[in-house]
């Protein structure tokens, strides 16, 4: 096969069936480490019971299914993309996750949903190769709900082993963090059980359960998911600058930096850095862990409604 790797650019995959009911929306919302007074993220009867926005994430690897699944199996397969050579799953690292929140969520989805990918952008260094997804989901009419964009880094991958870059589409990025405070500091704490839990969600990747495999990876033994990180810096956002309305967050995104571990406290600072034509503002943030002392999540970038919330602006 040709390695033109600008050939990839545009190539879609064939859809997905995804599908979700209201147990799911619950299961994810404890992955992401919501809180006993989450009403509107944890109980189904509570009359603002909705979906976490970043809940479609987990689509992409749960997709129609209702039971586990290999890792393997569900991993992004890349077999017949043109100019593409073949790549390591097991060699391949999250760089990025976005989502944009185009319409509410149904709590439960019922059949003829799809997840809808496209590759919009290829580069090539000494170190591997970065590969974007423009991921879309979609009801059964066609009409688009959510917009996300996600980044891998295949380790150590080669094309034609020199420099060269193409992108057709991505998120917005993340303004430059201001010289300043923090408008809000939020911390979370996860618990060593937090990948046990959010695995359910669809993300049976090994890594997350088996030290050893962890080990041998360079870790130092198991870490948490990337996207349960995200969900807990999302939901962080949602309740303190968002009031905790569930329709408040409008666009999300991250890169991932450093890995957390189950256990570990997390601190997003968040700034703001601006006002849109929808009534939402621009923030800017990044979340550290406090196990590490490292920032986990880098150039975040949130558009999202003010609301009322119980900490107060600082």
């Amino acid at each position: 096969m040709s390695t033109d790797l600008s050939k990839a650019v545009g190539y879609a995959t064939p859809d997905k069936d995804v599908s979700w009911n209201k147990r799911d929306l619950l299961t994810y919302a404890v992955g992401v480490g919501a809180k006993a007074d989450d009403f509107p993220f944890v109980y189904e009867l509570d009359a603002n019971f909705s979906a976490l926005p970043t809940y479609p994430v987990v689509l992409s690897l749960k997709q129609d299914g209702q039971d586990v699944n290999l890792f393997k199996d569900r991993a992004t397969s890349i077999g017949g993309v043109p100019g593409m050579p073949k790549l390591d799953p097991n060699r391949m690292l999250h760089g990025s996750q976005s989502i944009e929140v185009l319409k509410k969520l149904p709590l439960v989805s019922g059949p003829g949903w799809k997840w809808k990918s496209r590759y919009t952008g290829v580069s090539e260094n000494k170190s591997g190769i970065v590969l974007m997804l423009e991921n879309t989901l979609v009801d059964p009419q066609g009409v688009p709900y959510a917009k996300l964009y996600s980044s891998t880094f295949n380790l150590g991958a080669k094309a034609t082993g020199q420099p060269s870059s193409k992108f057709i589409a991505g998120p917005p990025q993340a303004k430059k963090v201001p010289e300043r405070e923090p408008d809000w500091i939020i911390k979370d704490q996860t618990s060593p059980e937090q990948a046990i839990v959010f695995r359910l969600s669809g993300d049976y990747n090994p890594l997350h359960i088996d030290p050893t495999i962890g080990k041998s990876a360079g870790f130092g033994g198991v870490i948490l998911h990337g996207l349960s990180t995200f969900g807990f810096a999302a939901r962080g956002l949602i309740k303190e600058v968002g009031g905790n309305d569930p329709d408040a967050l409008k666009f999300f995104g991250v890169r991932f930096t450093s890995p957390v571990k189950p256990g570990d406290g997390l601190e997003t600072r968040v700034w703001e850095v601006g006002t849109r034509n929808d009534g939402t503002v621009e923030v800017c943030f990044e979340t550290k862990s406090l196990g590490s002392g490292k920032v986990s999540l880098g150039g975040g970038i949130a558009y999202i409604k003010k609301g009322k919330s119980k900490a107060a602006k600082l």
